[in-house]
């Protein structure tokens, strides 16, 4: 494939990560959630419950089906229909979340998580079929930069929609923005109508940005019609693949690893903005800006992060970043109003602050080194001729146990009657992940131990 045309497919590929991030940035973390458990549930413990078990649910679904999908998309070629069908649910699960109104009834507080859930397949399903098309973008070499240099712009994407918001959008108690301006567009504050602008706001940045992912991402034509033929052969396949989970330790180990450290990533992701806002008290614009600094953080730790993916390999990084992360989750769970690190500190002072800024910007720095070494780490495990499916079933092993984050903060928050204390179990979730590492090699599988699964049937 010629040079210039590789780049263009490349960049196209880079766009799809800088077109889905805010759904992760903006509704999952810093702006949505926060908002629903505060003004649009009953309560901030309720609104907590509720978002936890509708990520349990919905991550059920995205768990079961996921490698199944996979496997089909492998016997039928293209991946670009099935991510046009899935941005098809994004854009209309984020739209809908401007009817979640402050204080609403039972029956809209349904409507708004299924939304939620909704726009949530949609996002998850398509970063399994762009994230087949990686291998397709460079040689081996190349695959960590690649990957590391998509993530950071994905990460530039989701803070430069942050920004739009607080600048512009969204309100704080007072009713006005970041700098001072009422939300744009005559949006009542009243109406907290700015906040939850934050859904057709994400679905518009998706429709625009995602544009050059069409245009430029070329993919073979198709290989087979897709019939009830297709579908039989995927799922025997599949079947196939997980009897011969086994046969490859390496491959096994990985998707057990990436399991409990990817959940404990997601349950960081999915609680930080709830945790700083019922601990420390802060505001959705305070919370907004904390998201600021950890993108900014999380662009440069991806583009670290992936030049040491293609210096010393993928498992370093993920090694370093699961430590690090770690090391996060201790600090934050020695740390309230009332003391850092279990050191009492005076009344009113801003120090728990401070070391929650400085615990944001790790958190992006690993949290986004990790996910993009991940990525290039399962290129490295799967079967080259089903990568599909590879990624079908790493989804599997992020969602099928995606239950732990959510289930264990809410259990040792009820034990502990602390929100602070109710976070440490987390600290469990990447300790695990880390001690499976130790049976991944980090060049994976050899070829030859593909070349039977790989030959027609």
């Amino acid at each position: 494939m010629a040079e210039g045309k590789n780049t263009r497919r490349i960049w196209g590929w880079w766009w799809f990560d800088w077109a889905n991030q805010p759904y992760s940035t903006l509704l999952t973390t810093f702006i949505f959630a926060p908002y629903f458990a505060a003004a649009v549930a009953p309560d901030p413990v309720t609104g907590q419950a509720m978002w936890g078990w509708m990520n349990f649910a919905f991550g059920m679904v995205i768990a079961v089906f996921a490698p199944i999908l996979g496997a089909i998309a492998d016997n039928t070629g293209p991946k670009r229909p099935w991510v046009l069908f899935w941005s098809l649910l994004y854009v209309v699960g984020a739209w809908a979340l401007w009817w979640a109104v402050p204080e609403a009834d039972q029956a809209t507080l349904i409507w708004i998580l299924i939304a939620f859930g909704i726009g949530m397949i949609g996002l998850e399903y398509g970063i399994i079929f762009t994230n087949a098309i990686l291998p397709t973008l460079g040689n081996r070499q190349e695959i960590g930069r690649i990957s590391g240099s998509g993530w950071a712009f994905g990460y530039i994407g989701g803070l430069a929609a942050l920004v739009i918001m607080l600048l512009f959008l969204a309100e704080n108690d007072r009713g006005v923005t970041l700098i001072g301006l009422e939300p744009l567009f005559g949006l009542d504050p009243e109406a907290r109508e700015g906040t939850r602008s934050v859904g057709p706001f994400t679905a518009l940045w998706y429709l625009v940005f995602v544009i050059p992912f069409f245009l430029w991402v070329k993919e073979p034509p198709k290989q087979a019609p897709f019939d009830t033929r297709v579908i039989r052969r995927g799922l025997s396949d599949l079947g196939t693949t997980l009897k011969r989970l086994p046969k490859h330790p390496s491959l096994l180990a990985y998707l057990a690893s990436s399991t409990f450290y990817r959940d404990g990533l997601n349950g960081i992701y999915i609680f930080g903005g709830i945790y700083a806002a019922g601990v420390l008290g802060w505001s959705i614009v305070q919370v907004g800006v904390f998201g600021i600094l950890a993108s900014i953080i999380g662009v440069i730790g991806c583009w670290v992060g992936g030049r040491a993916d293609r210096r010393l390999g993928p498992k370093p990084v993920i090694v370093t970043c699961i430590l690090m992360l770690i090391l996060v989750c201790c600090i934050i769970v020695s740390t309230d109003r009332t003391m850092v690190l279990f050191i009492p500190i005076a009344p009113g002072s801003t120090a728990p602050d401070w070391v929650f800024y400085i615990c944001g910007g790790l958190i992006g720095a690993s949290g986004g080194a990790l996910q993009a070494a991940s990525r290039t780490m399962m290129v490295r495990q799967g079967n080259p001729e089903r990568m599909t499916e590879a990624f079908g079933l790493y989804a599997l092993s992020g969602k099928v146990l995606s239950f732990m984050a959510p289930g264990l903060i809410a259990l040792a928050t009820t034990l502990t009657e602390s929100q602070r204390l109710g976070v440490s179990p987390l600290i469990l979730l990447f300790a695990v992940g880390l001690f499976l590492l130790l049976w991944v090699k980090p060049e994976g599988e050899p070829e030859s131990a593909w070349d039977v699964e790989n030959r027609p049937s």
